[in-house]
């Protein structure tokens, strides 16, 4: 029954359908277990169904990319494993790391240049250990979602020239916050798409492997959840165009500006790469 579903026609169905198809079993699967909690309330139970369907996913994606993409390499087709002729996991990983540090670093010090931030460095064994799981929880399970297997879809579905700008398309909506006003809801999109545009050329400077999108995403989530849970505190006062809409630097102007630079300077990078 999962071959005939994977094979459906037409082909965009089980694309389409794969997520939503997971959310509702991780549901189901918690349904008879709360039955048996008193008072019929599972703490954290939205946390523990996607947790569930993560898995499934995670269970489910060799057997997807076997029959789907016609592949006898699943991960390496995902990009959890190298390629032989590109460069090694760590050092992709290192690198996006890196360049997460880069532009959170640019936040920082224009924020304590302008005088609206303030150095506390108040961090702690716990917060540590939040940020990492966080900077490589997220990375991971989003990157191989995003520009794994969703960036393989659209190559199947719509080849590779219009692949790219659709998920970056598709990575922005699902992240932005619709009750922002229009024009930091705007702003947030913006920045939402450029990442993502980033994000899937960093995967092809890399030779098709992940772990330099994971190191960039998982960079950013984790670094400013750290710089927010006490390294720095920011005045109420700190003007929209640095901060951006809630909180959320890729939407400010600076964020902008920086991963407009970054993509650019990869495209550079990328058309070298292909000179003969």
């Amino acid at each position: 029954m999962r071959t005939s579903w994977f094979t459906l026609k037409p082909r965009w169905v089980p694309t389409v359908t794969l997520i939503p198809v997971l959310y509702g079993v991780g549901w189901l699967v918690l349904q008879p277990i709360s039955l048996l909690v008193p008072g019929g309330t599972i703490p954290s139970q939205d946390l523990i169904g996607t947790g569930i369907s993560v898995l499934l996913f995670l269970l489910i994606l060799p057997s997807w990319t076997r029959t789907r993409w016609e592949t006898r390499h699943p991960w390496r087709q995902l990009g959890l494993k190298a390629a032989a002729r590109g460069p090694s996991s760590c050092r992709s990983l290192l690198n996006g790391l890196g360049w997460a540090a880069s532009l959170l670093l640019i936040i920082c010090l224009i924020s304590l240049g302008g005088q609206w931030g303030q150095w506390l460095g108040d961090f702690s064994a716990a917060k540590l250990i939040n940020a990492l799981l966080l900077c490589f929880g997220v990375g991971l399970i989003e990157e191989l979602l995003f520009r794994g297997w969703l960036l393989g879809e659209l190559n199947l579905l719509i080849g590779t020239k219009r692949a790219v700008p659709a998920q970056a398309v598709i990575f922005s909506l699902v992240h932005t916050r619709f009750n922002l006003g229009f024009w930091p809801m705007l702003s947030l999109l913006i920045g939402l798409f450029l990442l993502g545009m980033a994000l899937a050329t960093r995967r092809q400077l890399d030779g098709g492997s992940l772990w330099g999108c994971i190191g960039l995403h998982g960079g950013l989530v984790g670094g400013w959840f750290a710089l927010q849970s006490g390294l720095i505190q920011w005045s109420p006062q700190s003007p929209f165009w640095l901060t951006g809409p809630g909180d959320n630097p890729l939407g400010g102007m600076v964020g902008i500006a920086c991963f407009a630079a970054l993509l650019r300077f990869q495209l550079t990078a990328l058309a070298k790469a292909a000179r003969p």
